[in-house]
């Protein structure tokens, strides 16, 4: 790529941001000549603006992995002594940081302010010492194919490290970020991306599409050719706000889209909690976001876009198609929102096709049960709004303010009947028994393989089996659960005696991906898995409100990465004795993508389930605890049994 490059070249004006005055380079140079001497003034230029920054003391344990230590790098946006680094830098949370200045002196310098949208963190240098502060490279100006030199300064403090590439993309990571395929790696996290006159495109941070509010997520794509960098002109743009200490927060418009493909689904809302920014400005279930900031908007991921880069406390203009009417609002979007505690009838709806909802089995001592509500009754109203099949209801309860009541219109027999059902919260135990999940049917006669079946993805060295139960019928939409253990090859004979039965009892296909080192699973495996299920739905019947994964150990860190990046796709996540990553994210509750967890700890880890689980319940998280055997590095054949009739009741309402 660079030699393509080079050809292309000729006498290139460089200024230089951080010294007096513009250098040119002589025409009379090779193109090779010319790029070496440009990119070694780019990076001259800037390297004045360019600091080493150490951190010192703090924790050295995050979760169970080592903090990040040593040097890093720092950029200078002000003259009056602020930096810009990553936040990555500083998750260990350190006693003391010094600067070293362009003179080759050391400075102590505090953390200001953090921006936990962009990852981003604003240090004070406390010196009497001139620095130079550089130009930021005007977004207008910014184009794919552009030279990006990544540069960091963290191991000699004498001379910059650097890594040349191209911009890759812009707009990246719902529009905070553009793309370099310059090699980006924890040494120079903090540091600048800059141009071929040395100027900074932006301040160079692991960042995920995925995974939100993690200082590490995008760690783990280090030396994959994908790196980002928040555009410098974005931080100036905040920064007389952040010099005041106040923490930059990502903005909340707090609604729930159409689940499915974002990049093709419009923007139609299907939850509006009543405390949200949405909510009070007038935004209600059923309206399509038509425009969003001036801009049109025809599908979902448009609408991240706008809203990606907004911090809390912005106001955001909407426009909405209710009916035939295009309304105007505007929104200020907040910093957070309350946990959504979502509404329990004590309901386990029947999975057959029928109008409205048929209950399969009321939960004792639940609301439903205390209003008269039987199994085989069949929910036809809600509130006096007709009810055409369980996702709607749920998309209806999802509007409840916490402990609300309403109207249920019942259908028992040939009478109609009128209920009155407050809801309660979530449930943390599993019922002991449960009916079966399907009413009795013969198999059809034309269905696909059952047993432990090869789940093959030619793409993918790793082997893959399904477990599908004997009694499997393509008109029934059955539970996933993708197995998940610790780092191992698993043979077809293991799987069928440890979850044949268990799936045929409790309607479910068990997925089991293998590493495709057998001693451990690296994160770039989340893809495959993720394709797996996915290749797997394409042949059997799926049932989205019951998919769970299972971790246990090593795997319970790709569990957790599996809730977080494929967040669409998991309804219950199931750990048992898991290596968790350093600094986690905790997911938020959402009215139409509920998510359950099953947390199995040993006694020796009771004080770690317990801050664990407490980080969940404060979310409004439904968890339901069990510990495990002294010794024990598994569930046990009850507690199988217990995830089993778990996985069964993630549809509940």
């Amino acid at each position: 790529m660079l030699t393509a490059l080079r050809r292309i070249l000729v006498a290139i004006l460089v200024f230089g941001p951080c010294l007096a005055g513009p250098q040119v380079i002589a025409d009379d140079f090779t193109a090779e000549e010319q790029e070496d001497r440009a990119l070694k003034a780019a990076v001259a230029a800037v390297a004045p603006c360019v600091l080493r920054v150490e951190a010192v003391g703090g924790a050295e344990v995050i979760g169970k992995s080592l903090a990040a230590t040593g040097p890093t790098t720092g950029v200078v946006v002000d003259k009056e002594g602020y930096l810009v680094s990553s936040a990555f830098n500083f998750i260990n949370q350190p006693a003391s940081i010094l600067v070293t200045l362009p003179s080759g002196k050391r400075a102590a310098a505090e953390i200001v302010a953090r921006d936990k949208s962009r990852m981003l963190v604003l240090l004070k240098i406390k010196t009497d010492e001139p620095l130079s502060v550089p130009i930021a490279v005007p977004k207008t100006e910014m184009r794919v194919g552009q030279w990006s030199v990544a540069v960091g300064r963290t191991f000699d403090s004498s001379s910059p490290g650097i890594s040349v590439g191209v911009i890759s993309a812009l707009d990246r990571v719902w529009g905070k970020a553009l793309q370099t395929d310059a090699k980006i790696s924890p040494s120079n996290y903090g540091g600048a991306l800059v141009d071929i006159r040395g100027r900074i495109f932006g301040i160079l941070v692991p960042l995920s599409p995925h995974d939100k509010g993690s200082e590490v997520a995008g760690a783990e794509w280090y030396d994959s050719g994908i790196g980002f960098a928040v555009p410098l002109a974005d931080i100036m743009a905040q920064l007389e706000i952040w010099k005041k200490g106040e923490d930059l927060q990502p903005g909340l418009l707090g609604i729930s889209l159409k689940p499915g493909d974002m990049y093709v689904l419009p923007a139609e809302v299907v939850a509006c909690p009543f405390n949200s920014p949405a909510n009070k400005a007038g935004i209600k279930v059923g309206d399509v976001i038509v425009e969003a900031g001036g801009r049109p908007i025809e599908r979902q991921a448009q609408l991240k876009h706008v809203l990606g880069p907004l911090y809390a406390g912005e106001k955001v203009s909407l426009v909405i198609r209710r009916g035939e009417e295009k309304i105007p609002y505007e929104a200020e979007l907040v910093a957070e929102l309350a946990p959504y505690d979502m509404p329990f009838l004590g309901i386990l709806p029947g999975r057959e096709k029928v109008e409205g909802v048929s209950v399969r089995w009321i939960y004792p001592g639940s609301p439903a049960e205390k209003a008269g509500l039987k199994a085989e009754d069949r929910i036809v109203q809600i509130d006096g709004q007709p009810v055409k099949d369980v996702v709607e209801l749920r998309q209806k309860l999802a509007t409840w303010e916490p402990k609300s009541a309403g109207s249920f219109a019942i259908v028992r027999g040939s009478e109609q009947l009128e209920l009155k059902i407050s809801a309660a919260s979530q449930p943390a135990d599993v019922p002991a028994t449960l009916p079966p999940p399907f009413a009795p049917s013969d198999p059809a006669a034309a269905r696909p393989a059952v047993g432990v079946v090869e789940v093959r993805l030619p793409e993918a060295e790793n082997k893959c089996w399904a477990v599908i139960p004997e009694n499997y019928n393509p008109a029934s939409a059955h539970g996933l659960l993708i197995w998940l253990p610790s780092p191992q090859q698993v043979q077809p004979e293991q799987l069928t005696a440890k979850w044949q039965a268990l799936a045929a009892a409790h309607g479910m296909i068990v997925l089991a991906p293998q590493p495709a080192d057998p001693t451990k699973w690296e994160p770039t495996e989340l893809e495959f898995v993720g394709k797996a299920a996915d290749d797997l739905a394409k042949t059997y019947s799926i049932d989205p409100a019951r998919v769970a994964v299972l971790g246990e150990q090593a795997g319970g860190a790709l569990a957790w990465l599996m809730m977080t990046q494929q967040r669409d796709r998991i309804r219950g996540v199931a750990l048992v004795d898991p290596t968790l990553p350093r600094v986690m994210s905790i997911p938020d509750s959402s009215p139409v993508q509920p998510l359950f967890f099953f947390a199995a700890f040993p006694p020796a880890k009771s004080k770690a389930a317990d801050l664990l689980i407490g980080r969940f319940e404060e979310q409004k998280l439904p968890v339901t605890r069990v510990e495990l055997s002294a010794g024990a590095k598994s569930l046990s054949g009850e507690q199988l049994e217990q995830v089993a009739r778990w996985i069964d009741t993630l549809d509940r309402l």
